[in-house]
């Protein structure tokens, strides 16, 4: 049965300068820093495709020209993978995006934060509901978790959705917590938001992370909310205040979460994603296997 309400825009805030990953990320976007094969946007431009997205867009800032260059296609290049019968890796670059997809790309004028880079693409997303997905969260699972999300908001007929994760109450201040009222198994509806609560102030160790499905009435709450937490426009202020007026849920989303914004999520990351690759998993099994018994050798 085709949506009701389907989700034609998916927004990837990619202005952030990724300073945890640094020299790494000087020149380079931390969102093209890979996994085994492909960089983290693109893992993330094929969730919102595989969910129904058609719109890509994309709020850059300096040094981000590389996303761009990502997913436009290379002529040269092709045509020399083509020269030299290469055709899987030929296949491969044609395959990055479908012919279906739209790339936009919006600067975000000054780093001014989560809200404010969502708030850059109301010109594009207008009055419809809309996707926000931050690449460095990246999340394995069977069924793309935009696309689960999208069935609960058609489940409950429109309002937004976030997707959430139980978290240790010990990092509730890395978060945006919220308390909820329980529907189902998943889905819950939300009562409260805040923006990184100390553990001990935390409404509960439920946290947001990293998608998002937001009704169009956010960029009227973003614009009027000023800045809070760190001199930044929050999209997490601009969700609390659209409680008072629309429905907000979480969606608790099966699959699990790697957090590719730290530097051992992003390691754990690579490694499961190198294991489970249909080429190269054994192998790497066996290198891991080889490294792993020569360290325990010398610990002994």
């Amino acid at each position: 049965m085709p949506r009701k309400n389907p989700i034609r825009t998916a927004v990837f805030p990619v202005a952030g300068r990724g300073t945890r990953f640094l020299p790494a990320t000087k020149a380079s976007p931390k969102e093209m820093l890979p996994i085994v094969d492909k960089p983290l946007i693109q893992y993330a431009a094929e969730e919102a495709l595989a969910a129904g997205a058609t719109n890509l867009v994309f709020i850059t800032g300096s040094s981000k020209r590389a996303i761009e260059d990502h997913f436009d296609s290379d002529a040269e290049l092709e045509a020399a993978l083509e020269a030299q019968g290469k055709q899987d890796l030929l296949d491969s670059l044609r395959g990055i995006l479908p012919a279906s997809a739209s790339c936009i790309y919006i600067r975000q004028p000054s780093p001014l934060g989560l809200g404010h880079a969502v708030l850059c693409a109301r010109p594009v997303v207008g009055s419809e509901p809309f996707y926000v997905h931050l690449a460095d969260d990246l999340i394995d699972a069977e069924r793309p978790c935009l696309g689960q999300m999208a069935d609960a908001f058609v489940e409950r007929g429109g309002g937004s959705v976030l997707g959430v994760q139980t978290v240790d109450r010990r990092e509730t201040d890395k978060y945006g917590i919220v308390a909820v009222e329980k529907i189902n198994e998943r889905l819950s509806r939300v009562r409260q938001i805040v923006e990184k609560p100390k553990p001990d102030e935390a409404p509960s160790n439920l946290a947001v992370v990293g998608r998002y499905l937001l009704s169009p009435t956010i960029f009227d709450k973003l614009e009027k909310i000023g800045r809070g937490a760190g001199g930044e426009i929050q999209l997490t202020d601009g969700i609390a205040a659209l409680l008072g007026q629309e429905d907000v849920h979480a969606y608790a989303f099966e699959g699990k979460r790697y957090d590719c914004g730290s530097k051992l999520g992003y390691l754990e990351a690579t490694v499961e994603y190198g294991l489970k690759h249909p080429q190269l998993g054994d192998a790497f099994a066996d290198i891991l296997a080889r490294v792993l018994a020569q360290r325990l050798r010398r610990s002994a």
